[in-house]
């Protein structure tokens, strides 16, 4: 299933369609100010090992990162943040970062296993914020890229269709997505260490 969502203006009703299938236990490839990645519903256990298959790891194996509404509902599922990480959290989101940060006590229990670290981001893409706004949780994910893979065909959400549309519940269009990984920001140890530069530009954030 193809659904096709305006990258700026969601449709409400298509948002629905995909959050239903969210709420079924459905794995969705949703886009974002990155790369496009396999989504599942937070708390669904049949969603995380679906994806987990298709990332051919197992569900304790996987690290997989959470896309959050907003710095409120990332602060559920992270440990308490310090000043200056909180600082240079809101000067660089949203936008295509991910964060690793010290795993809440929710978080071992959602993914099954001794998680002390999770990786957190805000995209800033319309889309996955009207998906998680519906749902009312965020969405565990997971790039559709590899590096074993081409990566150019899987930015256009038709082909991205093509490859994955018989393995997924739905892929969600909405808008050519970019080449580039999200940055990674290693902030566990307190201080902010870059672990890999993607697309977020980290002058000015760090």
């Amino acid at each position: 299933m193809l659904i096709e969502i305006h990258p700026e203006t969601p449709e409400a009703r298509k948002v629905a369609q995909a959050m239903e299938l969210l709420q079924k236990d459905g794995v969705i490839i949703i886009p974002t100010d990155s790369v496009y990645s396999f989504a599942c519903a937070l708390g669904s256990t049949k969603g995380l090992d679906k994806m987990a298959r298709l990332r051919d790891l197992s569900p304790s194996e996987a690290n997989f990162s959470l896309i959050c509404k907003d710095l409120s509902q990332v602060s559920q599922y992270v440990a308490p943040l310090s000043q200056p990480i909180f600082k240079m959290m809101k000067r660089a989101l949203p936008g295509p970062f991910t964060f690793i940060l010290d795993a809440g006590v929710k978080v071992p229990r959602i993914f099954r296993k001794s998680k002390k670290e999770v990786g957190i981001r805000l995209p800033d893409h319309a889309v996955p914020a009207a998906i998680i706004d519906a749902l009312g949780v965020p969405l565990v994910v997971s790039s559709v890229l590899n590096d074993q893979e081409e990566t150019e065909y899987l930015t256009d959400p038709g082909l991205v269709h093509e490859r994955y549309g018989n393995q997924v519940a739905a892929v969600v269009s909405g808008g050519l997505g970019h080449t580039e990984a999200s940055s990674v920001i290693d902030c566990t140890s307190g201080e902010a260490v870059i672990v890999r530069e993607g697309r977020g530009i980290l002058d000015g954030v760090i």
